[in-house]
């Protein structure tokens, strides 16, 4: 067994929660060790190429709205860049039977926003600080059961704008509205301002050097062993100290340690002691959506910047231009929350881009599939109907064990603000246990 006095605690996972526990950690004087299941850090932020153009294969943008964000990209000098092209020229979204049809792009995604704008209508009643989720008490948690698609019943819209807003809140949840808590993405609408020129911001910038150079930043702060391809097995906790053991079987141990992986992933960890009643529900649960693929194609065709939606359980929804390329040629990038979609193979993505824009060819992709990466199991977190209440029990230790990711944030839940919060709340948390 490695020496209980090389280091003063092991953080499990080296996405931005990990990274940025092990940073406060090193902050407060403990000595951290990182123990990252991938041959790589930054969790599910991976920054890529693509033919020259730098890609990500996971959470992307920021809002210059997220605070926490916004600090850790001034502190190390990082500019942004502008994620997303502004309105596309011509949009496509569903229409009746199953059908697409080619709108106007700054009409119809004009009318996506006043749609979203009466979803949220009185949202900040019960968000008043969105920081806070359950601030106004019995008043929010009345409504915390709800879906999204309980909420889109209650307003009696029209089939069309019905479908239309419901493919944008269903692809949020994981593919379906019945999956996701109203509350959930009323809580990132407040976060965001509450209006929707704000809103939009929340895929509008990226960092200029991408993703995971920012993980590396805070990481390099941290000066933390990384031991890389060592997915971890147990977690054993006997009220001295942690002892957490690897697949490979390698052990490690340390007074505390935060666990900063998904929800999604809590399950496949054998614990000891087991784990509280609420974490062991939510680990079943999940709170990151379960399917989520991320996908890049470069195609070429007659047409300029376009947005495509598809109706909720489609295999790619949505698909709209990052980069026009010149010559004819365009990179879009779209998701999947499909378990069926298998992105690994070419002839199911040419026919979901056939029905999408028949007149587009195909050329290459590149595609990851977040649902079936057993060290994450699914995309970003949403909360699910009935999660929120369990939130503040969600955020406390079990026994020397911190828990740390985006799912568990009490504000941009979800955004890899989110995750910095929890990390920096975990680390403060394993310090108190420590000292």
């Amino acid at each position: 067994m490695t020496g209980v006095h090389e280091f003063d605690a092991i953080v499990i996972g080296a996405g931005f929660a990990g990274v940025t526990a092990a940073r406060e950690l090193r902050a407060r004087g403990l000595r951290p060790l990182v123990l990252e299941a991938r041959h790589r850090i930054g969790g599910r932020t991976w920054t890529g190429t693509y033919d020259g153009v730098m890609i990500e294969y996971g959470g992307g943008w920021f809002s210059p709205l997220q605070k926490l964000a916004m600090k850790e990209l001034d502190r190390y000098g990082i500019p942004l860049v502008e994620g997303v092209l502004p309105f596309p020229e011509w949009a496509v979204f569903p229409v009746a039977d199953g059908k697409l049809e080619s709108f106007d792009g700054p009409e119809s995604l004009g009318r996506l926003g006043e749609l979203l704008t009466r979803i949220f209508e009185g949202s900040d009643k019960l968000l008043p600080d969105p920081h806070d989720p359950l601030s106004t008490g019995d008043r929010i948690r009345a409504v915390a059961d709800t879906s999204l698609r309980e909420h889109l019943d209650q307003l009696n819209l029209s089939p069309r704008d019905d479908s239309w807003v419901n493919t944008l809140v269903a692809g949020f949840s994981g593919g379906y509205s019945k999956n996701g808590a109203y509350e959930a993405l009323a809580q990132w609408w407040e976060l965001a301002g509450g209006a929707l020129e704000s809103w939009v911001t929340i895929e509008g910038q990226a960092p200029a050097t991408g993703m995971n150079a920012l993980a590396q930043e805070i990481l390099n702060d941290a000066r933390a062993r990384l031991h890389l391809n060592s997915p971890v097995a147990a977690i054993a906790d006997d009220g001295e100290l942690v002892r957490v053991t690897t697949q490979s079987g390698r052990q490690f141990s340390a007074p505390v340690a935060v666990l900063a992986v998904p929800a999604n992933v809590w399950k496949t960890i054998d614990f000891d002691p087991v784990l509280p009643a609420v974490h062991a529900k939510v680990a079943e649960q999940g709170i990151s959506v379960p399917h989520s693929s991320r996908l890049w194609l470069r195609v070429r065709g007659d047409f300029g910047p376009v947005h495509v939606r598809d109706d909720e359980g489609a295999p790619l929804t949505p698909l709209f231009t990052h980069t026009m390329l010149g010559d004819g040629e365009q990179l879009l990038t779209g998701y999947s929350q499909d378990p069926s979609f298998d992105v690994s193979r070419p002839e199911q993505v040419r026919e979901v881009l056939s029905r999408l824009l028949p007149t587009a060819e195909l050329i290459s992709y590149k595609a990851h599939d977040w649902g079936h990466d057993p060290f994450s199991l699914g995309g970003w977190a949403l909360r699910r109907p009935g999660q929120l209440p369990l939130l503040p029990e969600l955020q406390q230790p079990h026994g020397r064990v911190a828990f740390a990711s985006d799912g568990l944030a009490s504000g941009w839940s979800g955004f890899i603000d989110g995750a910095i919060e929890s990390g920096a709340r975990a680390a403060a948390q394993a310090a108190e246990i420590a000292s």
